[in-house]
């Protein structure tokens, strides 16, 4: 309003001053015509107004930065395809604003945008392409998921099958142990029947009886225990000899079967050593197993051996008189005669031997030099 009140003073001063010189040459004009005239001036002036007002307006519109856009935290893909994109040339293009790579569109669309904006787009659809390359890339990743997901599919069949292979696989011990527990109570009331009918006296049913067990379950050991027992009573040492064989046969660690065995064999010239060999090595500790192995090896004049044996047999026994007179005769055979006389004093002293062995033993000492 300012700008106005001066505007009409000025035309006020104007008139002022040109109206002695030209008031001769003014004629009176029409009242009608007298009242229009400021009202003309009031419209011209307000016109003048407001196209500098609007002037001033677009000006300052056109010359103000524009703000700065926050980037909108919606639009991931976009900023992931920026950063794959390649970085514009420095010499010719500026920093590519955050702005423009989260709103591309809005970029583009704006009318007052800076002359290096050509570039911008460039590398916005650049931008594009590769994102482009990528959806492709996608596609292709699904059609592999795809084509992997039916090929696992089909085999379902399969799998089917060799599940139920396994179940029966599994089921199959259950099955075998039902079976032998079946086997072994048909040895058991066998073997139950032969002790019944030998506590009546029938020793030939008995001995048939513990046969058709051995038949039923041959790992039945108290019944072959049973009949090795009343076939040696019954002057039966062939059909002994070849139970005991088939029994270490099933199972070599059986210490007292094989010194059985071996017994027998001595007397009818068979391989005691190798029996009592076979099953040493689940003797362990049992001193009886080796002291006797050492006597059955000093009869076959193998001394050397029997003398080891002997030693380890007296490390749990060390007061036992026989073992420490048979380790002397190896030792003596051995030409070990200090060693030997040693072993025969301590047999001696060890007063466990019979008169028999107690006289033995006095005259090998007489016998080894002084």
């Amino acid at each position: 309003m300012s700008l106005i009140n001066k505007m009409l003073q000025d035309l006020d001063a104007r008139g002022s001053q040109g109206a002695a010189g030209a008031q001769d040459a003014v004629r009176p004009v029409p009242g009608r015509e007298r009242a229009a005239a400021p009202r003309m001036v009031m419209i011209g002036a307000l016109a003048v107004l407001v196209g500098a007002g609007g002037a001033a307006l677009g000006w300052r519109v056109l010359h103000k930065p524009a703000p700065p856009v926050p980037p909108r935290a919606a639009a991931p893909a976009v900023v992931v395809v920026a950063a794959a994109s390649p970085p514009a040339p420095a010499a010719a293009t500026p920093p590519l604003p955050v702005a423009v790579a989260a709103e591309p569109v809005a970029a583009a669309a704006a009318p007052a945008a800076p002359e290096p904006a050509a570039p911008a787009i460039e590398a916005v659809k650049a931008q594009g392409a590769t994102a482009g390359e990528r959806i492709q890339t996608d596609e292709s990743l699904k059609s592999v998921r795809r084509v992997k997901a039916a090929q696992t599919a089909k085999p379902a069949p399969a799998r089917a099958d060799a599940e139920a292979t396994r179940a029966t696989i599994n089921a199959a011990p259950v099955a075998l142990q039902g079976k032998e527990s079946n086997v072994q109570q048909r040895a058991e009331n066998e073997y139950r029947r032969a002790l019944a009918a030998l506590q009546e006296g029938r020793v030939n049913e008995c001995i048939a009886g513990l046969e058709q067990a051995l038949a039923i379950d041959p790992r039945h050991q108290a019944a072959r225990e049973t009949l090795i027992r009343l076939l040696l009573e019954g002057k039966r040492p062939n059909d002994a000899v070849r139970h005991l064989q088939l029994g270490l046969a099933l199972d070599p660690a059986q210490p007292a079967m094989a010194m059985m065995l071996a017994r027998l064999q001595l007397e009818s010239g068979g391989p005691a050593v190798e029996t009592l060999m076979r099953t040493l090595p689940f003797a362990g500790g049992d001193g009886d197993y080796r002291a006797f192995l050492a006597a059955v090896l000093q009869r076959g004049q193998r001394h050397k051996e029997a003398a080891e044996q002997y030693e380890l047999a007296l490390r749990g026994a060390p007061q036992n008189g026989v073992w420490w007179m048979g380790l002397g005769i190896s030792l003596q055979a051995e030409q070990r005669l200090v060693e030997a006389k040693d072993a025969f004093a301590r047999a001696k002293g060890s007063a466990s031997l019979s008169p028999e062995l107690q006289a033995f033993v006095e005259r090998k000492l007489q016998q080894l030099p002084h």
